[in-house]
């Protein structure tokens, strides 16, 4: 992990609050696996850092991309930011999806919200192992989806509305009963009421879930970002011993 200033290559609004930023700098070089995260510090005025995680990475030209939504007054800042501006980025950090342990043919995707952004550099790098990859996106509203059309470059794609407004209406977890006998892994970030629901009902299916939580060093010193172990091992920081985990490996509150 290393801090830098990164360079904006470019911002735009994809989705109603929700913002792609593109970042050029040295640390889209030391990225190792799909699921780790930058923490960002968005000026003076917001000491603390944002943990944002990695939607893609071009080691070429040495950028990564990220997606936030609003949810106050710091991310409402960054959205301020243009191309050209620089941004405190501390990162890569946590630990990702496990790729080089996997041994999957039939990857299934399920993402809620701006839980998505890791899956896609993630269906990336499953796609460029032959491995066959499915998406379930799940999103508030038709106004609030974003990415659609990068995950069906990567295989099928099931996308549910709260409101019914694209796709199925209801949760992530509507459309899963149909399609677990046909994967063998599955992988999945978003709220923790969504990932909750998602563990239950692929209890039978080797998966990891990739856990949101506010952070507060993001380096594991803080104690800010725990959740409880399923062992005698206490809890797991989510910062570094995570942000992915096995589901059976922590008790989700």
């Amino acid at each position: 992990m290393q801090r830098e200033w990164m360079r904006i290559v470019k911002h735009t609004e994809v989705a109603r609050d929700t913002y792609q930023l593109i970042l050029n700098g040295d640390v889209a070089q030391h990225v190792r696996e799909p699921g780790q995260f930058v923490h960002v510090q968005v000026s003076q005025e917001y000491f603390l850092r944002r943990p944002v995680s990695i939607a893609d990475v071009n080691q070429d030209e040495s950028t990564i991309t990220l997606l936030y939504k609003v949810m106050g007054k710091g991310t409402n800042a960054l959205t301020g930011k243009k191309a050209g501006d620089f941004i405190d980025v501390l990162g890569p950090g946590g630990k990702g999806f496990p790729l080089h342990d996997l041994n999957t043919q039939q990857a299934l995707l399920i993402g809620g919200g701006i839980g998505v952004p890791p899956l896609h550099y993630l269906g990336k790098k499953l796609k460029e192992k032959g491995v066959q990859v499915t998406s379930v996106l799940g999103f508030q509203t038709k106004e609030d989806a974003f990415y659609v059309e990068k995950f069906k470059e990567l295989g099928k794609v099931f996308v549910t509305t709260n409101d019914g407004s694209l796709g199925t209406k209801g949760f992530v977890t509507n459309v899963l009963p149909d399609l677990k006998d046909r994967i063998d892994t599955f992988f999945s970030c978003g709220p923790t009421v969504m990932l909750r629901a998602v563990k239950e009902e692929m209890c039978d299916v080797p998966g990891y879930i990739s856990i949101e939580e506010r952070m507060g060093c993001g380096i594991g010193a803080c104690f800010a970002c725990v959740v409880e172990s399923n062992d005698d091992q206490g809890y797991r920081k989510i910062c570094c011993d995570g942000p992915v985990f096995r589901p059976d490996e922590v008790i989700l509150p």
